[in-house]
């Protein structure tokens, strides 16, 4: 496993060791062990979370507040999608900054996301499997959000033929 930082603090990009041969290829998505090893956290996930969507699909942007704050731990299974974290900790030098990448099935790649930023994905492909863990259980009293086009963060979506397809929910935040 390699982990490569970004421009945010905290944000990390987890690179697995993969091993493919003629049959595919094998990869340890988590180890506990690995993960204190190299990362120097000690996170402990607690919830393993999976959603399926198709081509245009974005989902976001959520986060937890307060005592309920989630850190996670993100991959596409299947498929391509672009995913992001925002910073909202009040003290950061980089708050209300993005952070994104392209995830997919063919890279492998995972992010990490701590406590204190809103976190959301757009799907690219046709569709996408989506898995992330966390270290803190859903709250509902303690769900929030920002609006994927808030013009303060000023995001840069990919385009997607035919539009974005939001929840009402995400729309309304």
């Amino acid at each position: 496993m390699i982990v490569h930082p970004t421009p945010i603090e905290g944000l990390l990009i987890i690179e697995p060791a993969v091993f493919e041969d003629e049959r595919g290829y094998f990869y340890e998505s988590f180890n506990q062990r690995k993960w204190e090893e190299t990362t120097g956290l000690n996170t402990q996930f607690v919830q393993d979370n999976q959603a399926r969507s198709s081509m245009g699909v974005l989902r976001g942007l959520h986060f937890q507040k307060g005592d309920a704050a989630q850190a996670k731990l993100v991959r596409c299974i299947e498929g391509v999608v672009f995913d992001l974290a925002v910073d909202l900790r009040a003290n950061s030098p980089t708050y209300k900054k993005w952070f994104g990448l392209e995830l997919s099935e063919e890279n492998h790649l995972q992010f990490f996301i701590p406590r204190g930023f809103a976190h959301g994905y757009l799907v690219l492909s046709e569709s996408a499997t989506f898995s992330y863990k966390c270290d803190n259980f859903y709250n509902k009293e303690a769900e929030s959000g920002l609006r994927y086009d808030d013009p303060e963060i000023g995001i840069n979506w990919p385009k997607i033929e035919g539009g974005y397809t939001l929840s009402s929910k995400d729309l309304n935040w």
